[in-house]
């Protein structure tokens, strides 16, 4: 995990109703994401609204590791470095 990525990983993690799916001990700059009560599509269009440019991944097409393996259809996926200059807000709105 990058220096960028470590800080917004673990504060995603602390958000409540928020569930990071990145499995392993080495993480890349993409975090994996879903929003209790919501459709990773519905957190997509949501973030897209604050102008965050997310992706919605899904099994089978998702990177290895594979999705179905994990018990996931889809995620939420964003790339940590394209938010360096607003972790907070960006914390803040993917816990809506």
């Amino acid at each position: 995990m990058t220096a960028l990525t470590a800080p917004l990983h673990r504060e995603l993690t602390r958000v409540r109703g928020v569930h990071v799916h990145d499995p392993g001990t080495r993480h890349c700059d993409i975090i994996n994401v879903l929003k209790d009560a919501e459709t990773p599509d519905q957190t997509r269009e949501r973030l897209h609204v604050q102008k965050f440019n997310v992706h919605v991944s899904r099994s089978p097409r998702a990177p290895a590791p594979d999705l179905t393996m994990r018990g996931l259809d889809a995620v939420v996926r964003a790339s940590a470095h394209s938010y360096n200059d607003e972790a907070e807000r960006f914390v803040r709105v993917v816990g809506g």
